[in-house]
């Protein structure tokens, strides 16, 4: 199954055995710094047996879940430093399929270790909220799968190049949501509707979030041969209610078209090689101010374990207006851990490139990424500039526990004196598996 459009039936943060690491195939590789960070605490499919007896259900049905501890803080060059410790994770019960039907239920939770955590102003609230503590049913859905097919409503996780998980903190995304999948021998199909969702990029003081007044709804279609890749996804996102935005929603309503399309060779059981080339245009509707054109590509060539890779990404100026990554990471090549093109495409034109490397020695994987972002004067005169590196490593052991750190430079060139993307940020990592 296409990694960009994995439904996540199964939310226990079981640990990618290639974490900030070159993969054995090009086709496996992640398209972004931002989507290999991901892999630190990808939450991966289990499937459940099926079984003849109705009772089955529940006897049959598995628990599992993830403890996961995080550190993390932000020194700040024009600004309060802030630091936090975090513990908590997330356990699954899902029953055992019946004729095709199952379900699952799914808490998640994360609260600040108060004598690891500062006071006031010198807190981070990114991991547990302002509460310090938050805790969520972040999945509560029944489905019923026949033959390749799998329908299913409720809470659930997702990824899609414009609405994902981006688990990269403590609290992934999830959604409320009415989902069909399709998983054909080389393409797999989706097509969704959800009304809202909850995670660290909704905000963890806000629980449920609306996606606009009527919601959002998408379609993809993703082929994966043995050379070629393509990925076509179209998006409906409708705008927030007058009341919502007064009371400070964002106004995100448009159409949005995604194509990407690309290849991976291997050469010899030592080279691999992969490119794709990506199109984003997305209309606006009712006034929100999302317009934008983007294109970009990305190349690699992993030797003997070792990744290569470089990534650009380029917006042409729609006046007055801005771009929109979605509900989660976005699926740009130059995204980064906190930089992304978004940041900076309102009123000008843009560009971006990344370049990384990646390597993996035994049970301990290594990243290093270097992103510069720039765009052009805007309608006030007022240029961008902010460049980021990604450094990172990665312990792991038989996919039960893990240990990672990650170290993030973020320096704005056009304004030393803005507290925006002039920061380090450290986080450290512990997870454990059962």
């Amino acid at each position: 199954m296409n990694k960009k459009i994995v439904l996540s039936l199964v939310s226990v943060s079981l640990l990618s055995s290639t974490l900030f690491g070159a993969q054995e195939q090009t086709r496996d590789r992640q398209q972004s710094v931002k989507q290999l960070i991901g892999e630190v605490s990808k939450r991966n499919q289990k499937e459940m047996d099926i079984v003849d007896e109705l009772r089955h259900m529940f006897t049959d049905g598995k628990v599992t879940g993830q403890l996961r501890s995080m550190y993390m803080e932000y020194n700040e060059k024009n600004a309060q430093d802030t630091y936090a410790t975090a513990l908590g994770g997330s356990l699954k019960y899902e029953l055992a399929e019946f004729n095709g039907f199952s379900g699952g239920v799914a808490f998640v939770t994360s609260n600040d270790i108060g004598y690891l955590s500062g006071d006031g102003d010198k807190r981070n609230p990114e991991l547990s909220g302002e509460d310090r503590s938050y805790t969520q049913v972040e999945e509560a859905y029944i489905s019923y799968s026949y033959d390749k097919l799998r329908l299913q409503a409720g809470r659930q996780i997702f990824d899609t190049p414009l609405a994902d998980s981006d688990d990269i903190r403590m609290i992934p995304n999830s959604f409320e949501a009415y989902t069909a999948l399709y998983d054909g021998d080389n393409f797999t199909a989706m097509l969704g509707h959800f009304d809202r969702w909850q995670g660290s990029d909704a905000g963890l003081e806000n629980e449920w979030v609306k996606t606009g007044k009527n919601g959002s709804n998408f379609a993809g279609v993703a082929f994966e041969g043995d050379i070629v890749e393509a990925n076509v996804w179209f998006y409906n996102f409708s705008n927030a209610s007058q009341e919502d935005i007064l009371n400070g929603a964002d106004a995100n309503g448009n159409n949005s078209y995604y194509i990407d399309f690309g290849g991976h060779y291997t050469v010899n059981k030592n080279i691999q090689l992969h490119g794709v080339a990506q199109y984003l245009k997305q209309t606006e509707l009712d006034k929100s101010g999302v317009e934008s054109e983007i294109y970009g590509a990305t190349a690699e060539v992993v030797v003997n374990g070792l990744g290569l890779n470089i990534g650009y990404n380029a917006s042409a100026r729609k006046a007055q207006k801005h771009s929109f990554s979605g509900y989660g990471g976005g699926t740009l090549f130059t995204n980064m851990d906190a930089m992304i093109l978004d940041e900076i495409t309102q009123d000008r034109s843009t560009h971006a490139w990344v370049a990384g490397a990646s390597y993996t020695l035994k049970n301990v994987n290594f990243l290093y990424a270097y992103g510069d972002f720039k765009g052009d004067a805007d309608s006030a005169g007022i240029k961008a500039h902010i460049v980021e590196q990604n450094i990172g490593c990665a312990y792991t052991h038989k996919e039960e526990l893990t240990i990672a750190a990650l170290y993030v430079i973020d320096r704005n060139k056009e304004d030393d004196t803005s507290s925006d993307f002039n920061n380090d940020n450290f986080r450290v990592l512990v997870a454990y598996n059962f």
